[in-house]
């Protein structure tokens, strides 16, 4: 293919900048697109930074990507050019294991990330959707429906599915009480599929400056969790807590706050709990402390169609490509509500 404009890491010390990339020739049973918005997700900056020892160079990061179909290849069925579609954070996995079998393509041992993985055809590295263009499987492309901002929707492939995910998992439904910790991008969109799956929902934040804030996401009620006496009246009240805090933080007074049989459910941190979890907190009321990542594709497409019947969309900054590393440096300050989107029609530029 042509050279194909995006930007890209050089290196963890570099910013993103301009760059010329190529894009494969479409397989039997890929999907091009030509790429609409890109939702910016913390795990792009963790990898541009290599936080976590695995990032490859030259790396394009995004996989939030909203689209319109450009291409498919000769098997394609399900996709037709000028669809409107969705790629998240999987772009390719085995398709044989267990896991793939049973549409939890997430936890596919081979599962290949959007960009920073590595092709499991050519062995490329694969490259992401701060582009023009991306050919992914058809596997791993959801239709997005009619009725759904674009832009907005973007993040829903990636922030969106990881709330979602344990909601459903878990079995969130009228009459149970939800807390959700923190109010950054998963926070708040775990609170609006919380409330439509009839929840009663509370929201958890460090600052009473923020009360008003958790209110206008629609969340019945607020705990402050730096208010000893709050945090006290919330003991053993609730179902599940959906623990999206970014950061490491002691999640033993959280724990006091499940009634007995509830449970935790980790999807922000990716650093080990400090300071140690006191096993106490869950062998005497048989509370269940639990991880959970992206949903796979069939429960993505579920997740949009819900987001479509609800009304439900992520509130986000539409940006440009060319903002893109004061939009970083922003993240890192926690400067955002709730999720940069960048609109790639202006990386033609």
């Amino acid at each position: 293919m042509n050279d194909i404009k995006a930007y890209a890491a050089q290196s963890a010390a570099a910013e993103l900048a301009p760059f010329a990339i190529q894009r494969r020739e479409l397989r039997a049973d890929d999907v091009a697109l030509e790429i609409l918005y890109c939702g910016v997700c913390h795990t792009d900056v963790h990898l541009v930074d290599n936080d976590w020892g695995v990032s490859k160079y030259p790396m394009v990061p995004g996989h939030e990507i909203v689209g319109r179909v450009s291409a498919v290849g000769s098997a394609v069925t399900k996709h037709r050019v000028g669809d409107l579609v969705g790629v998240g954070y999987m772009g390719d996995a085995c398709r044989s294991c267990s896991a793939c079998h049973s549409g939890l393509e997430q936890f596919c041992a081979q599962m290949v990330p959007t960009f920073n993985g590595t092709d499991l055809h050519d062995k490329s590295n694969t490259l992401g959707g701060y582009a023009e263009r991306i050919v992914v499987s058809d596997r791993f492309v959801v239709s997005v429906p009619d009725g759904l901002d674009p832009a907005a929707a973007a993040p829903l492939l990636c922030a969106g599915i990881t709330s979602y995910s344990p909601l459903r998992r878990f079995g969130v439904q009228p009459g149970m009480r939800v807390g959700v910790l923190g109010m950054g991008g998963l926070g708040h969109i775990g609170v609006k599929f919380a409330k439509a799956l009839g929840a009663e929902v509370t929201i958890f934040t460090r600052s009473q400056a923020k009360v008003e804030e958790a209110q206008s996401q629609g969340a019945d009620h607020v705990i402050v969790s730096s208010d000893r006496a709050q945090m006290r009246q919330a003991s053993e009240r609730f179902d599940l807590l959906l623990n999206t805090i970014p950061v490491q933080h002691d999640v033993n007074p959280y724990l006091f706050c499940l009634k007995y049989d509830g449970t935790m459910v980790m999807v922000g941190v990716l650093e080990p709990l400090v300071p140690p979890v006191h096993a106490a907190l869950l062998t005497m009321r048989r509370r269940t402390l639990v991880g959970s990542s992206v949903g796979g594709m069939a429960e993505t497409q579920e997740m949009l169609d819900f987001c479509a019947k609800h009304d439900i969309v992520c509130d986000v900054e539409l940006i440009g490509i060319q903002d893109i590393n004061a939009a970083y440096e922003r993240m890192k300050r926690g400067a955002v509500k709730y999720r940069f989107v960048v609109d790639m029609a202006t990386l033609k530029a």
